[in-house]
């Protein structure tokens, strides 16, 4: 699979990688053998970009990432990046030196390194951005080699841009995909003028534009899927790109038609459109199973899909989901 460098990290990442979400919780329940059949699958089929979180099954995510990378004696050969913020209060405050040291210190532990390879802040609340004494802290832990480089998640394309302009973040991870195409406006071409490597997540519009859905799909009630749809539990844009259900349903027909005619399966589509588009530098869809996780990744091999192909997703979003996406995030 081809690998790009991501970003400031200096590190090549392949193209599409894998987030490890559905690996600790909140998309139904994965044992131990599903993970690590996951994470197998993955690699076998070259993928060495894994992101995850401290938070994702409160640590589940990171232990079954540390045995899996341990039981295959993988060191140099995967990049992990992990993700700190919120087990606490959204709250400026909270994101002080002291407590990056007790998070970043808990994920080094449980990743079982002594350095992270990427530390990212976990969606945190605007005021964190304008903070010089938050970046002066991560400089620091880059300095004492407690993390090789640190970037932001963000929620929108403000947050992206300001956390663009901070001079030593590595990567920005944001929310990209058929049904949310506001980054390709501003926040792609300014990642490319700064060196900025960008993490495409939510690809699949939380399994929408897989084209396996719907009206009447129902998920379990741990899956957020269920739980977070009017964003009662986290920013409502998580779940299904914020995109209302049954309007994704009807846009992602659309969708797989478009997919189909190019004689692909529509999440494979949706990745290698994603993974094609300029200032990408790695895609992260999850995978519950093998079979999942070997579709994502032949998602990395495919063909040059073309500007027409931009276009029509463009109008289908124009279409169908702009005035109530393109505001919000």
């Amino acid at each position: 699979m081809e690998k790009r460098t991501l970003g400031r990290t200096g590190r090549p990442v392949s193209v599409i990688g894998l987030g490890t979400w559905q690996l600790g919780a909140d998309w139904g329940s994965v044992d131990d053998a599903d993970a690590r059949a996951v994470l197998d699958a993955s690699y076998d089929a070259g993928v060495t970009m894994y992101d995850t979180a401290d938070v994702y099954g409160d640590g589940r995510s990171e232990q079954r990432i540390a045995a899996w990378r341990r039981d295959r004696g993988l060191v140099d050969d995967v990049f992990v990046a992990t993700k700190m913020g919120r087990r606490l209060d959204q709250t400026v405050e909270n994101y002080s030196p002291a407590h990056f040291r007790e998070w970043t210190d808990r994920s080094r532990r449980t990743l079982g390194v002594e350095r992270l390879d990427l530390v990212q802040l976990h969606c945190p609340p605007d005021g964190v951005y304008a903070s010089d004494a938050v970046f002066d802290a991560l400089d620091t832990m880059v300095e004492d080699e407690v993390t090789a480089a640190y970037g932001v998640s963000v929620e929108t394309v403000d947050q992206a841009l300001a956390a663009i302009a901070r001079p030593h973040v590595a990567t920005v991870q944001i929310i990209l995909n058929a049904f949310r195409l506001k980054p390709l406006d501003a926040v792609l071409p300014a990642a490319q003028e700064a060196g900025v490597g960008v993490i495409a997540r939510v690809p699949l519009a939380s399994g929408l534009l897989s084209g396996r859905y719907d009206h009447d799909t129902a998920f379990a009630a741990d899956d957020h899927r269920t739980y977070n749809r009017g964003g009662e539990a986290f920013d409502v844009g998580e779940t299904f790109s914020g995109v209302d259900f049954d309007e994704g349903v009807e846009a992602a027909r659309e969708f797989s038609a478009l997919a189909r005619a190019h004689d692909l399966e529509p999440a494979t589509a949706a990745l290698a459109w994603l993974a094609q588009l300029p200032g990408v530098s790695t895609v992260i869809p999850g995978a519950r199973n093998v079979a999942q996780a070997r579709g994502n990744a032949a998602a990395g091999e495919v063909a040059s899909l073309g500007a027409e192909f931009t276009a029509a997703v463009r109008d289908l979003y124009d279409r169908r989901l702009r005035a109530a996406i393109h505001p919000r995030w």
